[in-house]
């Protein structure tokens, strides 16, 4: 299927969703979202959010350094950890970043920053992130998120949030298939009861997993979404309290792909 081609759609959703009580969609054809509900949580995912020109234009912004390396056909996985210093970046502040894990510190498998308004700090697996301040392009991007976001509440499709700003981005960057994200839920203390996260993503298609937070099933109850270059997921309701996510390794993959997840920051 050519993501890219809206006539594909054909109105169906590019996702197996269970044929049982409780999952549902339907494709709102004004705002070109499929609202999808799943037990304990609502998405919206918008497979064009925006065209592949602008895609293309934003992650150059988002790697664009004053060594002259080209996001497309730089090999990034030569620069790790100790190698990333060398690399001056323009527009994003990148870190390789140590997490906590079992005790352990580890470097996480991508890199990554914060940006946000100067109160939005953050914590998770032992890291305390201060915000880098908002630049024009992720400004940019936020406001027209929160547009959509404003036009889908007045339809009711997701819970109601009082004029909804977020304050807070994460940036992902996997700089191929061996880059990844653990399972995990975004229910921070500081993101408030039943978070509304808006996820974007450009670059490299990379599949994107769910599974149901529930011990007595032993978390066999998953989803798989494939998100594309250009494709928005927003996640609301109460998934971050019922379900986990997670971005698999993919040997196969040699692309880069930069995520974004827009927060509310409640501190």
């Amino acid at each position: 299927m050519d993501l890219f081609n809206q006539s594909s759609f054909q109105n169906k959703l590019p996702f197996i969703l269970p044929q049982k009580e409780g999952y549902s969609y339907f494709f709102d054809e004004d705002k070109k979202a499929f609202i999808i509900t799943i037990p304990n949580g609502k998405l919206i995912f918008v497979p064009i959010f925006f065209d592949e020109n602008l895609n293309n234009e934003l992650m150059s912004y988002l790697l664009k350094n004053e060594n002259n390396l080209n996001c497309k056909v730089t090999n990034w996985r030569n620069f790790e950890k100790e190698n990333l210093s060398e690399i001056k970046f323009t527009n994003i502040n990148w870190t390789h970043n140590q997490i906590k894990i079992f005790g352990k510190l580890l470097f996480e498998p991508r890199f990554s920053a914060w940006y946000g308004d100067s109160d939005a700090a953050y914590s998770y697996s032992g890291l305390k992130l201060k915000p880098n301040p908002w630049n024009e392009k992720l400004l940019f991007i936020k406001s027209k998120i929160e547009s959509l976001i404003e036009k889908i509440e007045k339809t009711e499709t997701i819970e109601k949030k009082e004029s909804l700003k977020f304050n807070s981005v994460l940036l992902n960057w996997y700089r191929d298939g061996q880059d990844s994200m653990g399972w995990h839920s975004d229910n921070e203390k500081e993101l408030g009861q039943n978070p509304v996260i808006a996820s974007l993503n450009f670059g490299a298609t990379r599949r994107f997993l769910f599974r149901k937070i529930d011990k007595t099933k032993d978390k066999k109850e998953k989803l798989e979404f494939s998100l594309t270059n250009g494709s928005l997921l927003i996640m609301a309701g109460q998934i971050q309290h019922f379900w986990q996510h997670s971005v698999p390794k993919e040997s196969k993959i040699k692309d880069n792909r930069i995520n974004l997840t827009f927060r509310v920051v409640r501190n």
